[in-house]
């Protein structure tokens, strides 16, 4: 738990040229924060008291702006950034230091039970107001555009733009 809190401060501080002191993130970010109940939620959630869960998600949001359920899975160094109006969906997986702007969606575009929302590799940049909808992977490294809807597969290393979202830039590491 305390490994999450100190690479997810850190990746804040290295990504964020803005960002003050530790201290200045650790209180005053939202993005931090909304993180930070996430991860509590989570635990909740992962031990069936989702009751508990919910209601910490719901108390987080109403106080960032930021909308996180307690079921998704992140892991460390995510940097939520501005972060108003970023949802996060149920069955989304975000990988290690990725870096989300205000606005996006992480949704699902089915209503069943089983994986309905999408999962970010490593190292993912999602830009202000982008979506991401839909039960797909984006690959590591990869870079989503300000406004994209992205509703099927980015590949590694890709830059992705538009409406529909579609691929500009291939990463020169990532070709075949």
């Amino acid at each position: 738990m305390f490994d999450n809190l100190k690479s997810d401060l850190k990746s804040i501080k290295e990504r964020d040229p803005a960002a003050g002191s530790i201290f200045e993130i650790y209180f005053l970010y939202p993005g931090f924060k909304a993180v930070r109940t996430y991860r509590k939620a989570n635990w909740f959630f992962k031990h069936n008291m989702k009751a508990i869960a919910m209601f910490l998600s719901q108390r987080a949001r109403r106080k960032t702006g930021i909308e996180i359920h307690p079921g998704a899975k992140i892991g460390k160094g995510l940097f939520i950034d501005h972060g108003m109006g970023v949802v996060i969906g149920e069955t989304t997986e975000i990988g290690d230091n990725c870096t989300i702007y205000q606005n996006v969606t992480l949704g699902g575009t089915k209503t069943n039970k089983g994986k309905r929302h999408p999962t970010l590799g490593n190292n993912v940049l999602v830009g202000a107001g982008a979506k991401v909808l839909g039960s797909f992977k984006v690959g590591d490294d990869a870079k989503i555009g300000a406004g994209a809807v992205v509703i099927h597969e980015v590949p590694k290393g890709a830059t992705f733009v538009g409406i529909p979202a579609r691929e500009v830039k291939k990463s020169k590491n990532y070709r075949k």
